[in-house]
């Protein structure tokens, strides 16, 4: 029994003295204070909102738009060193670049951008939606979801998706020092997903979770019509919490 033990304990402990790299656990996420962070759609309430906490947190952040002055004026207006550029300036200057462009915009402006895009990561965040008497409605894009729609769109950039659930007002007000809320992030390569779950955790309150591939990306864009109905009937601004992770 002893002998067992002792060839137990000297098999395991055989990787550190070889050394191989330990395991790595699932919240040991990348530096990514470094990065430049782009901001498609940075005009919009959701990407102003997103490039406000990213910069307040040190990110450096362009905002991206189709006229260069208007996004200039809306980094203006949100300081902390955020500067404004056209769309594809905006791309080609940017590490990572988040997608937060109005979905009937969505597939044209990816397309014209293409070339801009590759080889960066890419985080759509953009939730198909309807909208009539009844409240809003999860719409179903020919290619299942809007994250698969921009990979289809961008085949030599590595496409995520995150930053769905987030309330523009929250992000927008100021005076809020932290939102309490996950980002669930789905991708295909588990080092892309990790950054944008490291970039989402540079938001005070905020933690980046692992969601599966994009297939699944379509429900977690749907979730955003239960959180509008949700947010109507309370006068909330409601956000998602993982429990037990």
């Amino acid at each position: 029994m002893t002998i067992r033990d002792n060839a137990t304990e000297s098999s395991a402990a055989a990787p550190e003295r070889l050394g191989e790299a330990p395991v790595k656990g699932p919240w040991d996420l990348p530096d990514v204070s470094g990065l430049v962070v782009g901001v498609l759609g940075g005009t919009g309430p959701q990407g102003k909102g997103l490039a406000y906490r990213l910069a307040r947190a040190g990110q450096k952040v362009i905002i991206g738009s189709r006229a260069a002055e208007r996004a200039q004026a809306a980094a203006d207006e949100l300081g902390h060193g955020v500067e404004g550029a056209d769309n594809a300036e905006c791309a080609r200057r940017s590490d990572l670049v988040i997608v937060a462009v109005p979905w009937e915009g969505h597939g044209k402006t990816l397309e014209s951008l293409r070339g801009e895009l590759a080889g960066k990561v890419v985080v759509d965040c953009v939730n198909p939606l309807g909208f009539d008497k009844q409240g809003a409605y999860a719409l179903r894009p020919e290619e299942g979801s809007a994250a698969q729609q921009a990979a289809a769109l961008l085949p030599d950039s590595r496409v995520t998706a995150a930053f769905h659930h987030l309330s523009a007002v929250l992000l927008q007000d100021p005076e809020i020092e932290e939102i309490d809320t996950d980002v669930m992030v789905l991708g295909e390569v588990r080092a892309d997903v990790e950054i944008v779950q490291a970039l989402a955790g540079r938001i005070p309150g905020m933690r980046g979770v692992f969601a599966g591939r994009l297939r699944n990306a379509h429900q977690v864009e749907s979730l955003v019509a239960n959180l509008i109905s949700v947010n109507r009937r309370y006068k909330a601004h409601a956000g998602l919490r993982v429990t037990d992770v």
